[in-house]
């Protein structure tokens, strides 16, 4: 994990990001943060009825054409912060009630994620560190988090090596993913909730359902069910919501249908998924994606 020559994520650009050049992920060394603040629209036992304590932080190494928060995954808004100022924020977050630490796209900051996590830690943090990601990374990076990070929150975004390097320029995604989320699973344990159906320790897989690819979303189900089954949680997600420039990728240029979502959940009934999380129609709206305006950082 030597930022010097930087093989975080399977991109290995080898940049030396410790002087101030930019790897593919578009950041330096310097942590920058778009938000931090507490979010309702997570998963129920991670949002809770207090929120979750989400720090969004800028850059991105996987380039998807549709990302619902390009300004912060093109590294265009953020603030830079120290490790120990990231550590404040944590305690700042649990100050106004967050149920957990919810770190948003943070891979391409690992190590520097690992130093405040154990400053906040040695410091009586005493609640749930989410760590929410792509899971673009390499599995070797993730074993800097052990024993920091509680949950894990991860995309389980494509099955399809021709799909994930239409849409993300990653064909090695399916295989990268699988690697990641297996270290995962095996860091966090089997999901564990408290008295009041809150996480506590676990794995969530996040899918997010495409316009016409419901195939692709079989695929992926019927991949985590079959190598997991009970012992994970997977968030079935309806919110896609279409993004400026996408004139040459018409096909994906439109909301998820209702049909189409049922038929993934449907499908996932049909081979005996029982730990899942589906969302409503209204959840593909804009009023999901916060404003990226640096609150709280």
């Amino acid at each position: 994990m030597d930022l010097k020559n930087c093989t975080l994520c399977p991109r290995s650009c080898g940049v030396d990001r410790t002087v101030g050049k930019k790897g593919i992920c578009g950041m330096s060394d310097t942590v920058m943060l778009a938000r931090a603040a507490l979010h309702m629209w997570e998963e129920p036992v991670i949002s809770g009825s207090t929120g979750s304590g989400t720090v969004f932080f800028s850059g991105c190494a996987l380039k998807c054409v549709y990302c619902q928060n390009k300004p912060v995954s093109r590294g265009s808004v953020g603030k830079a912060v120290t490790v120990d100022r990231l550590c404040e924020i944590y305690f700042e977050l649990k100050a106004k009630g967050a149920a957990n630490i919810n770190l948003v796209t943070p891979d391409h900051y690992i190590p520097q994620v690992a130093d405040s996590l154990r400053l906040a830690k040695s410091r009586g943090l005493g609640i749930p560190v989410v760590y929410n990601t792509s899971s673009y990374v390499n599995a070797e990076s993730l074993t800097a988090l052990e024993g920091l990070a509680d949950i894990y929150l991860p995309d389980m975004k494509y099955m399809d090596s021709c799909i994930a390097k239409k849409y993300s320029l990653a064909p090695d995604y399916p295989e990268t993913a699988k690697k990641s989320i297996d270290t995962m699973i095996k860091q966090a344990g089997k999901p564990v909730f408290d008295g009041n159906g809150m996480m506590m320790a676990g794995v969530i897989v996040r899918h997010l359902v495409l316009p016409g690819n419901v195939l692709n979303s079989k695929k992926v189900l019927r991949y985590l069910h079959d190598t997991y089954g009970d012992s994970i949680y997977i968030s079935i997600m309806s919110q896609y919501t279409p993004c400026t420039n996408l004139e040459k990728f018409p096909e994906i240029n439109r909301r998820v249908t209702i049909a189409e979502y049922n038929r993934v959940v449907d499908y996932a009934y049909e081979i005996g998924i029982k730990n899942a999380f589906v969302q409503e129609g209204e959840a593909a709206s804009e009023s999901f994606i916060p404003a990226f305006d640096c609150e709280g950082v």
